[in-house]
């Protein structure tokens, strides 16, 4: 299935994009992923509260 069905955007916090999406096993999670170029953060988590403490916590090392 493409991401781009799975994937539903919550909110943004900088270069970070909160989400919704689903794990291996099907259930709904929260997805917090950077999109600055070269970065590759991304974490999973169960509430959305987890998700915009990690995304607000995040330090992009790329510059």
């Amino acid at each position: 299935m493409p991401l781009h069905l799975i994937f539903r955007k919550l909110r943004q916090v900088g270069p970070i994009t909160i989400g919704t999406g689903m794990d291996r096993d099907g259930h709904m999670t929260y997805i917090a992923a950077c999109g600055a170029e070269r970065c590759g953060w991304s974490g999973e988590y169960t509430t959305v509260a987890a998700a915009n403490v990690a995304a607000e916590g995040h330090r992009c090392r790329v510059r």
